[in-house]
């Protein structure tokens, strides 16, 4: 299993009057979690792109737990659990500065062809980048 971890503070921009983080943001955190995890291992979105590849958002499951406030330092924790093929499912957890739990969550990415428009298998390198963390 490949884990990562980065932290985030909340701007004041992302909260409402009451000075709680809007549930609309966290797809942001989600994205700074998925790319950070990516940026640990050597790859990034642009490089695949950049190879013909593009990685759209399949699906976005969130359970708010507790809520996330304005200056709040927040630790996202985003997990591969398994092997990447053509779906790729990261899991996430993010916590305030006290380690308390606020939020859990699931991202499914497909991976695309981008000249075909067609589903494909994940890039060799991100497989051979993650094989190191699911080797036993």
């Amino acid at each position: 299993m490949f884990t990562s971890k980065t932290t985030v503070r909340v701007r004041y921009s992302e909260t409402d009057k009451m000075g709680v983080v809007y549930h609309g943001n966290y797809a942001q955190y989600l994205e700074i979690g998925r790319t950070d995890a990516l940026r640990q291992i050597g790859l990034t979105y642009k490089s695949f792109e950049d190879n013909g590849i593009m990685m759209p958002v399949l699906s976005l499951n969130c359970k708010y737990l507790k809520s996330a406030y304005y200056d709040d330092e927040l630790t996202i924790v985003t997990m591969l659990k398994v092997m990447p093929k053509v779906r790729i499912h990261f899991y996430f957890e993010i916590y305030n500065q006290q380690n308390e739990l606020l939020t859990k969550a699931e991202v499914e990415l497909v991976n695309v062809d981008m000249k075909t428009n067609k589903l494909t298998m994940a890039p060799m390198v991100l497989i051979e980048a993650l094989k190191p963390f699911f080797e036993i």
